[in-house]
């Protein structure tokens, strides 16, 4: 028999994972801070806990979904009344690696096992079943959630101990806003030149300079196109874990610290909800040119 799977936290990541354990057969109980956003859910066959303790009685694996650090560890606590020995927690969300090893401990005491399942994709990706996690964790443990990862991720990536995902998500930021700053730079030059914006992203896809931002998010640049994949607020918390982190390393991220303070005027703007591609916007201000195919 299946697990019984409880999942806290719907927002634009996480309905959709939900959607797909409950497509994938599993037996689903949801809660939600916002209550409304469970409706759609239960209306598809889920059950609705009514506290994050009575989902964890009534459920054997609780995925977690949910936007910060400091949600986290409220979720947690909230969930620790409904907890019983044997029970695994999968987070999903993208938090502290610190905090991650902390949770993990505390966890340890009550004999329940935790995984950091950071994920990565988008809200497409949500949708589709086709994330990518980046998984922190015991090897018994990861083995457990990876029928249940399956159901909304395309690659499943164990890449070592309690935090070592969230770690590796946070490489996965720095990539991801580094090579969208090159992105917005390219496309805002290619409109200074009187480039075919299409054209021009067509004719570098496929060489060396290719990469998913460009491919998935160039086109929603050139359309003008801001719903958020992941928006400008959830990846500013996700920078400030990297610059937090690469402060207590003593590393320079040069580049990423430029993005988090473009993102910042951007916020200003109140573009906060908008897609994190929707940075180019910092560079076609400095420059004076918009980067969008002609209507």
């Amino acid at each position: 028999m299946s697990e019984r799977i409880g999942f806290i936290g719907l927002g634009i990541m996480g309905a959709g994972m939900a959607g797909n354990l409950l497509t994938d057969g599993f037996d689903v109980t949801v809660w939600n801070r916002t209550a409304a956003r469970t409706e759609a859910l239960v209306e598809a066959g889920a059950a609705r806990a009514d506290s994050p303790a009575d989902l964890g009685g009534a459920v054997d694996v609780v995925v977690l979904c949910v936007s910060d650090t400091p949600d986290v560890v409220d979720v947690t606590e909230q969930l620790e009344p409904g907890l019983s020995e044997g029970m695994l927690v999968i987070d999903c969300s993208t938090i502290s690696p610190d905090v991650t090893r902390e949770l993990h401990a505390r966890m340890a005491e009550w004999g329940v096992g935790w995984v950091d399942s950071p994920v990565s994709g988008g809200s497409e990706g949500a949708i589709a079943g086709t994330l990518a996690a980046i998984v922190g964790g015991v090897d018994h443990d990861v083995a457990r959630a990876r029928p249940v990862l399956g159901a909304f991720c395309h690659t499943i990536t164990h890449v070592g101990g309690p935090g070592a995902g969230q770690a590796c998500k946070l490489v996965n930021q720095i990539l991801v806003v580094t090579t969208m700053l090159g992105v917005s730079e390219a496309l805002v030059f290619a409109a200074g030149q009187g480039l075919d914006l299409d054209a021009t992203i067509d004719a570098v896809s496929g060489g060396a300079a290719g990469s998913w931002m460009l491919e998935h998010r160039g086109p929603q640049v050139v359309d003008g196109y801001w719903e958020p994949g992941f928006s400008i607020d959830l990846q500013q918390k996700d920078l400030r874990l990297v610059l937090e982190a690469a402060d207590r390393a003593e590393v320079p991220v040069m580049a990423t610290g430029l993005v988090f303070q473009l993102y910042r005027s951007l916020q200003h703007e109140g573009r906060g909800g908008e897609g994190n591609h929707a940075l180019v916007k910092a560079i076609e201000k400095l420059a004076g040119i918009e980067a969008r195919r002609e209507r």
